[in-house]
């Protein structure tokens, strides 16, 4: 297994970078949770990694939930007396209310206002606004630009369809050495906003493109899917196959300056939580580790009680903790390359653990070893605690994180010491409970 996190930080600093590249390319599109703004954006995708595109038709019954219909805009403004365009879609696509229905009209000042969305605190920004399942039109602009309004008649006009469609989703599937899965996923129907969740996306291509390159213990499921509903429907047409999942993270918000913050699965005591909490510790930098709670992205979808899947959310600000949250100001100048290389670095320091999380047996159990005639103590200098941590530990039932846990040593000099042991003949890889 040769999944390492990033050591060098100029490692770390290319690959946020290389995130950052596909980010602004793919910041103009106009997403939704249907639609082929979320088409275009898979198929840039599929340029470097081989997603599988899935179209599930509009109606799907997916538990309590229904498919909706398919959204499509082409142009949308809102002109005044003089035939200006005082608000306009072309300018941005967070100008208009998404999903909003077709529209075309004139209007007054005082009707054109119940239509409005601003940010009174941030009057120079625009906010993110949807109306996914009721229908309704609308647009949004930043509160100094209303207050510029006069009095008169308006032209209204959405040109969009909302029709029975389908709703998209990407997969990408990656086999290991086992078919016990880590599920990787990112919601990715947002329009022109960086952090949340373009950020999710960036670092997600990267980890396929990476983890391609080497070889796994686990098999991958990278799924690309629009928020709730994409998750929701995407448990739907998998919950024959969810036993499989023994990892899951949720990846959102990641190239924000704030503190890495790890919102835990469910169950609260998951091997992915255990293991990102000694990522986190071991990186000596400031974090955060948060307790489940059922709000915020998909982790509340795929630890909803039925399933209650191991899956927990690597973010660093958290969901709507940042005043840019769905807003404009959310924009390539509010990621940072150095933020979604660290962010990258981490994930993969994570899932290094996750893939070598083995459990071993001692085979000379009866006392230490004697370690210098085996040139075992000039051979690892400073890790010599390591040695005996692992062999003291390792009768059978603890894995290498129970070992790095409880010795307060990073998990890479545990799972090196368990290396040199094993070729030394003084520890094998306990099978039957690994």
């Amino acid at each position: 297994m040769n999944i390492v996190d990033l050591k060098s930080p100029d490692d770390s600093k290319k690959a946020g970078q290389e995130i950052y590249s596909l980010i602004a390319e793919l910041f103009p599109i106009c997403r939704s949770i249907t639609g082929d703004g979320y088409r275009q954006t898979m198929s840039i995708l599929q340029r470097d990694i081989p997603i599988k595109i899935h179209e599930i038709p509009s109606g799907t019954q997916v538990f309590d939930w229904t498919v909706p219909r398919e959204w499509n805009i082409r142009d949308a403004y809102v002109k005044n007396a003089k035939g200006e365009r005082v608000i306009d879609f072309r300018k941005s696509n967070l100008h208009v209310l998404n999903y909003s229905i077709p529209v075309k009209k004139i209007v007054s000042l005082a009707e054109l206002k119940e239509h409005l969305f601003t940010l009174p605190d941030h009057p120079d920004w625009v906010p993110y606004r949807t109306s996914y399942y009721k229908d309704n039109w609308g647009f949004c602009l930043s509160h100094n630009e209303l207050l510029k309004l006069e009095d008169g008649d308006y032209e209204v006009y959405v040109d969009s369809t909302l029709e029975p469609g389908s709703l998209t989703y990407g997969e990408l599937y990656l086999e290991g050495e086992e078919q016990e899965e880590i599920l990787i996923s990112c919601h990715c129907c947002h329009p022109s906003l960086a952090n949340d969740n373009l950020s999710g996306i960036g670092v997600a291509t990267l980890l396929v493109k990476y983890l391609q390159t080497v070889p796994h213990r686990f098999s991958y499921r990278f799924i690309f899917i629009p928020g709730t509903i994409g998750a929701i429907t995407w448990l739907a047409m998998n919950e024959a196959n969810l036993n499989r999942i023994k990892h899951g993270l949720v990846i959102t918000g990641v190239g924000d300056a704030g503190k890495i913050t790890y919102k835990k699965s469910r169950r609260g005591n998951a091997e992915v939580d255990r293991a990102t909490a000694h990522v986190l510790k071991h990186s000596g930098q400031n974090h955060d580790l948060i307790d489940f709670y059922p709000y915020g992205y998909d982790e509340r979808q795929y630890c909803s009680p039925a399933f209650n899947l191991p899956v927990g959310c690597f973010m660093r600000t958290p969901y709507a903790q940042y005043p840019e949250y769905h807003t404009s100001a959310d924009n390539l100048e509010s990621l940072s390359p150095e933020s979604l290389g660290d962010s990258f670095s981490k994930l993969l320091g994570i899932l290094q653990i996750l893939d070598n999380n083995r459990i071993y047996l001692n085979l000379n159990p009866k006392c230490e070893p004697q370690l210098g005639k085996r040139g075992l103590y000039s051979s690892i200098g400073a890790n010599e605690l390591a040695l005996l941590w692992v062999l003291n530990m390792s009768d059978g039932d603890n894995s290498l994180l129970d070992i790095a846990e409880r010795s307060g040593i990073g998990f890479t000099a545990i799972q090196e010491a368990a290396r040199i042991l094993s070729t030394s003949d003084l520890l094998k890889e306990n099978r039957e409970t690994n």
